[in-house]
């Protein structure tokens, strides 16, 4: 099967986290949230010589899928989402690149629900549905590694914005509660933006591990 590791790149004037599983011995990666560099993401693919098997997206904000199109042509690869995403993928204003960047639609070629397990790159990914930041925003836990992308739902020590098109912050709290912080309190957590953290730091210090009851 081959060792997983999983490399980030911060990439984009938003400072977007874009992260890469990538199989050791087969020289596979799956590109998670391609920001908005896709030249970049193609350097270090060439250089490191991996072979992209797949785009994924946790959710559908313009800074983690504009290179997105870019990068499914040059490697002809295709792009999976969430199903609930896709309004907001394919509208330029609810995805908010039409306000704050040169506007974008997106399509993907497979959709996504809860519990799906995609075999990629030697190893299982695991979707976890986290609406709340949007409404079809997910989580990749990689088991075999012990770490799960979060995407925008959860931070270190912090969460996701919910004054965006389709949040939510009471789904955006069940979804952090119920859904990431029940995985083992080891397991390391790559956000889509800042530092990382793990499972068992964001269950003493994050705002959301239910002793505000405000959420």
């Amino acid at each position: 099967m081959g060792e997983i590791r999983i490399e980030g790149a911060v990439l984009g004037m938003l400072g977007t986290n874009c992260y890469f599983i990538e199989n050791e011995e087969t020289d596979e990666v799956v590109i998670v949230d391609p920001a908005d560099d896709a030249g970049a993401i193609k350097n270090w693919c060439r250089s490191n010589r991996k072979r992209p098997a797949a785009i994924l997206l946790t959710h559908g904000h313009y800074d983690h899928i504009l290179a997105a199109e870019e990068l499914r042509r040059a490697f002809s690869v295709k792009i999976y989402a969430a199903e609930a995403e896709k309004a907001l993928l394919e509208d330029a204003s609810m995805n908010l690149s039409a306000a704050w960047s040169r506007p974008v639609t997106l399509k993907a070629d497979e959709f996504l629900k809860d519990g799906d397990v995609l075999s990629m790159a030697g190893t299982d990914i695991e979707v976890i549905a986290t609406p709340g930041h949007t409404a079809g925003g997910v989580c990749y836990y990689v088991r075999e590694a012990g770490v799960v992308l979060s995407g925008d739902t959860l931070f270190a020590g912090s969460y996701g914005r919910t004054d965006f098109p389709t949040s939510s912050m009471s789904e955006l709290a069940r979804s952090v509660r119920e859904r990431l912080l029940t995985l083992p309190e080891d397991t390391r957590v790559c956000p889509g933006h800042g530092e990382g953290t793990t499972i068992g730091y964001e269950k003493q210090y994050n705002p959301l591990t239910g002793r505000n009851e405000a959420f």
